[in-house]
């Protein structure tokens, strides 16, 4: 079977071509799925997303792609980028209380800082524990661009500072990587993000 990335299309997200591109630059074969049987397939799978946690959850599930997917997380290096990181969580509390798929222990909240949110923009990552995707990633900046924040003690892979409020800035845990930032905006520093991931 040949090896591919899979980009995770459940209808919520409007970064799915400049991920595509940004990953393609590995040199790795890509395509976007949106069906269970091609989720199989993928020997890596990516979750992005920009939108609302729930709307990104019920679309998952509407799509048939909620408890394949809960299942591979266990088998295929994954990485979730914003949103999709965010929906890896236990809950979500935009809008309304709603169920993630509960990988990560977590909850996500909305940023309550003195500065202005969203929180947007290029910022520096703490690098805290060892993490092949983030790997000679510490201390390089990354695009911001979120109102909600995940709420995680046990998974912190990385963290960054935003109007002296850390924000956790990526979790881990198995093969599976969430960031808050989006690799695919940030430039070389992205495409490195990229090329670590699809290596494992």
């Amino acid at each position: 079977m040949s090896k591919f990335v899979g980009i995770v299309d459940y209808g919520v997200s409007g970064n799915l071509e400049s991920i595509y591109r940004a990953v393609s630059l590995t040199g790795e074969k890509v395509k976007v799925i949106n069906a269970a049987k091609d989720l199989k397939k993928a020997s890596h799978i990516i979750l992005p997303g920009v939108g609302s946690f729930p709307d990104a959850m019920n679309s998952l599930s509407k799509s048939g792609l909620l408890e394949e997917l809960t299942y591979q997380l266990d088998y295929k290096p994954t990485l979730g980028i914003c949103l999709g990181m965010q929906i890896l969580g236990r809950l979500g509390f935009e809008y309304e209380t709603t169920r993630g798929i509960g990988f990560f222990n977590a909850e996500v909240k909305p940023i309550i800082c003195e500065k202005a949110v969203p929180h947007m923009g290029f910022n520096e990552i703490e690098v805290s524990a060892e993490n092949p995707v983030l790997k000679d990633l510490d201390k390089k900046k990354f695009y911001f661009m979120h109102s909600f924040e995940v709420v995680n003690y046990t998974d912190v892979a990385a963290l960054t500072t935003y109007a002296e409020h850390k924000i956790v800035a990526a979790i881990s845990k198995g093969l599976v990587t969430g960031v808050q930032f989006h690799p695919e905006k940030s430039r070389e520093q992205g495409i490195k993000l990229f090329e670590n991931f699809v290596s494992y």
